[in-house]
């Protein structure tokens, strides 16, 4: 696993040695960040939800985000970030909170531009997080939240203020899209 682009390009990024967590690949994160740079401009605030290896965050950092914050509830896993952040010099710009992602939605009160999701694909509830992130102060008019889960895990068009518009699928893995909708 690689940084695909950007000033961090071509380094190696290390990945937790467990069958449970299952980083994106190249080939998916690359399509992310397709689709977020036709999207969006505004890269200033990332949220990278259910961290893992941190790949997705490092790579909006890599590729010009302000700030992200990454959050991810295993210790190890937490560590793992912190070295690939060290290893690719970005840790000035980001925050790793290690704890759940229901606890981190509970007390992060800043608004994002872009949120990123990667949730283990075994995980069935994963429209209850995306509808908990919908309601809360973290999601803006403008923030797009990028979802990466498995196919046998269809998520819905909508969730409260968020709508559906992309959805692309890579293999064993889709992408869904979503941006809040914005007040008449």
């Amino acid at each position: 696993m690689r940084v695909i682009a950007g000033k961090a390009k071509g380094h190696r990024l290390k990945a937790p040695k467990r069958r449970a967590t299952r980083p994106a690949t190249d080939l998916v994160r690359g399509a992310i960040f397709s689709i977020l740079e036709t999207t969006t401009n505004d890269w200033a605030q990332v949220l990278d939800l259910f961290a893992g290896s941190g790949a997705l965050g490092i790579e909006a950092l890599s590729r010009g985000a302000g700030w992200v914050d990454f959050v991810e509830h295993e210790p190890r896993c937490c560590g793992i970030i912190r070295q690939n952040l060290e290893k690719t010099k970005l840790g000035a710009q980001a925050h790793i909170y290690c704890c759940s992602v229901a606890k981190a939605l509970s007390f992060l009160d800043k608004e994002y531009n872009i949120i990123l999701m990667d949730p283990p694909y075994s995980n069935s509830s994963i429209g209850n997080v995306v509808t908990q992130l919908a309601t809360s102060k973290l999601v803006g008019v403008n923030s797009i939240v990028v979802v990466t889960h498995s196919p046998h895990f269809p998520l819905n068009s909508t969730y409260a203020t968020l709508n559906l518009i992309k959805e692309h699928r890579h293999g064993d893995s889709c992408i869904t899209v979503y941006r809040k909708e914005s007040k008449p």
